[in-house]
């Protein structure tokens, strides 16, 4: 596959969290050899035997999950689901999807498998990737703990009744409070 190229694993400089060798990496649905997985806070990249590979950025990642459905597949592996494009897809299947989608705003998606042998190591690499996912915060997320929306502010209430509450029309309705 084309988008496998050659580079230096992440390391400490990185902020390497988990290494996990012997880490069989699937792409939609295509198994693209066995090798390592390092998980960093910088980003997450797998490398097979060769020295050949890919790294994922954090703010491409939408979704990352241990995946212990064995209908789904027959492994238990780290899923990932990544908004972007891989050249394994040929350009005339994305010529035909832009025909029938005029949604612009729709983006690819890709899905990664990584099956560990060793099937204890998911809970490690599912916490490692915790960690690094939230170092990158989505920018367009509004429930992200950074979020500059209006906030609540408790002292600019301090007067309302404490045996009312908010109805989902904003208006108030007493409340069955023993007092």
């Amino acid at each position: 596959m084309s988008f496998l190229k050659s580079f230096p694993p992440p390391g400490s400089a990185d902020g390497l969290r988990q290494q996990q060798s012997d880490t069989e990496a699937v792409l939609n649905g295509k198994g693209l050899g066995t090798g390592t997985l390092y998980i960093a806070e910088s980003r997450l990249s797998w490398l097979d035997g060769s020295g050949l590979g890919f790294s994922l950025e954090y703010p491409t990642i939408s979704l990352h999950a241990v995946s212990r459905d064995l209908n789904a597949y027959p492994r238990e592996h780290l899923y990932v689901m990544v908004n972007a494009q891989f050249e394994e897809e040929s350009k005339e299947s994305v010529a035909d999807e832009e025909e029938e989608d005029s949604d612009d705003d729709v983006e690819p998606i890709a899905e990664f498998r990584f099956v560990p042998n060793d099937k204890s190591a998911l809970e490690a690499m599912f916490t490692a990737m915790c960690e690094c996912q939230a170092l990158h915060p989505d920018p367009e997320d509004e429930d992200s703990d950074d979020y500059d929306g209006e906030e609540y502010d408790v002292e600019a209430h301090d007067g309302m009744e404490v045996d009312t509450i908010p109805t989902v029309a904003g208006q108030f309705e007493d409340a069955d409070v023993d007092h």
